[in-house]
């Protein structure tokens, strides 16, 4: 299980816990295995600060990145052929250190298989790489949304809070996993209990890639939720 934060801000509570040299990217590095850039969502990046990034971690450390809103949001993926083809320009500048793209859709956004196998089929001839949409409207929990999800290799993030309580469960594409936990009750500052992050390790499974990112990160807790679930992997590895 990848373990990681959206993000790589160190708050202050927690910088003990990092080496005390290199950028803020290049010490998360040193304790985490992955990291989401959410930043992608709300602008562009140039193809050489994907590529700086990339340099900055070790090898067997990987991005996942959030999908523009103008793609998902704006355009509610629809007539976004243009927009992917900039967006994924830059992004493969990550190289080998290019984990998920995260396709994040807005609560409004109600499953269309039509448009759903347009988009998901469109992206698929551009990219073969790994894919998880993160749904936040109930229809998508539907049987035919997991079927179509699944004929294009995509996953389907498990979230908390989730929309549906079957959203609390990955599904679509089985090969991948990916945990989004954006912290309950209060979203983005709420600390996870220890008995939460003992459920999640105990999930924990080498025959599938698995991801877990820590989105409460308001408070700064998300940090202090990864480490403590580091730890309780640690006797695994």
């Amino acid at each position: 299980m990848k373990i990681g934060t959206a993000g790589w801000t160190l708050p202050l509570q927690w910088q003990a816990s990092f080496p005390a040299t290199g950028s803020h990217l290049e010490r998360y590095a040193e304790r985490f295995a992955c990291a989401e850039i959410n930043s992608s969502f709300y602008k562009q990046h140039r193809r050489g600060t994907y590529a700086r990034w990339g340099a900055s971690v070790p090898p067997h450390f990987r991005f996942s990145v959030k999908v523009p809103r103008a793609i998902t949001h704006d355009q509610s993926l629809v007539a976004t052929d243009v927009l992917l083809d900039v967006f994924l320009d830059e992004v493969t500048a990550l190289g080998d250190r290019l984990g998920p793209l995260l396709v994040q859709l807005p609560p409004s956004l109600a499953f269309d298989a039509a448009i759903a196998d347009e988009f998901f089929g469109m992206l698929r001839v551009m990219y073969a790489g790994s894919v998880v949409c993160e749904p936040r409207h109930p229809s998508w929990f539907s049987a035919a949304a997991e079927r179509l999800l699944t004929s294009h290799r995509i996953a389907r993030a498990a979230a908390d809070p989730a929309p549906v309580p079957t959203g609390m469960r990955p599904g679509g594409w089985p090969c991948l996993e990916y945990l989004r936990l954006h912290g309950s009750p209060r979203m983005y500052y709420s600390t996870y209990s220890p008995s939460v992050l003992d459920r999640i390790a105990a999930t924990a499974n080498a025959s599938v890639e698995q991801w877990c990112v820590l989105d409460n990160t308001a408070s700064g807790a998300a940090v202090g939720d990864a480490l403590a679930l580091c730890a309780r992997l640690q006797p695994r590895r």
